[in-house]
């Protein structure tokens, strides 16, 4: 598929060394903003006016431990629709997105693939076959943690090896933190070079995760409930 009225733009909040994407169809003025986060909403709407774009969607890959996400504030401010993984703890999303299942706009087309494993609802997104947003089940040489909000190391091995390892070795990988500088991957790369996948076994990964002792998220305490309302802040008050 031809991706020459495609968008696509990384931005990154440091604080947090997460990366937001905006996807639009250029033709038609119309984008997607995958996992906003609350701090950076005037920067994504400055971009947005810019660009000339109307925001249809929020999506999300997973409920958020380290950021609040900037759902709320922008579906107050543009209309758009809040979208996250099927089974999540999101009770004010407009849409649960199950694996298969897609967002289109325009010629664009953004298809979840279920990655559970960081947590117990995950999904990375394909983006017209050729690149994939893969959230925090898997990062540029790394992975998310598997320690908390029902995660699982086994079946985030499972996620990363048979969802997304099967994608073709040229698929471009965006992933939803990098906390080294590293900015793209393709998934060839990742099955040769990711040190917690490659030459290891599932129960190798287990154990290997079950020692990592990772201190946790210093906004979890807010970030998770905020997120379970779509990042709506005064609501926790």
């Amino acid at each position: 598929m031809e991706n020459t009225a495609m968008l696509f733009r990384q931005l990154y909040d440091p604080e947090t060394s997460t990366y937001t994407y905006l996807i639009a169809g250029a033709e038609i003025g119309e984008a997607v903003l995958v996992d906003p986060i609350i701090e950076q909403v005037d920067r994504d709407l400055t971009l947005l006016q810019e660009l000339e774009l109307t925001l249809r969607y929020c999506l999300e890959t997973h409920v958020h431990a380290d950021h609040i996400t900037g759902t709320d504030k922008l579906r107050a401010a543009t209309g758009c629709l809040g979208v996250v993984p099927e089974h999540a703890q999101v009770g004010c999303a407009d849409r649960q997105i199950r694996e298969g299942e897609t967002v289109q706009i325009g010629n664009i087309t953004i298809q979840a693939i279920a990655t559970p494993g960081h947590t117990d609802s995950h999904m990375a997104y394909r983006v017209n076959h050729d690149r994939v947003l893969t959230g925090d089940a898997l990062f540029i040489r790394g992975c998310g943690r598997t320690d908390f909000q029902s995660g699982d190391a086994g079946t985030l091995y499972d996620s990363v090896t048979q969802q997304l390892f099967t994608l073709p070795d040229e698929t471009l990988v965006y992933p939803g933190h990098d906390y080294r500088g590293y900015t793209v991957s393709t998934i060839g790369e990742e099955k040769r070079w990711n040190p917690r996948f490659a030459n290891r076994t599932r129960e190798g990964f287990i154990e290997f995760m079950g020692k990592l002792n990772l201190p946790d998220p210093k906004k979890m305490m807010e970030a998770v409930p905020a997120n379970e309302l779509c990042g709506r802040v005064a609501a926790l008050a």
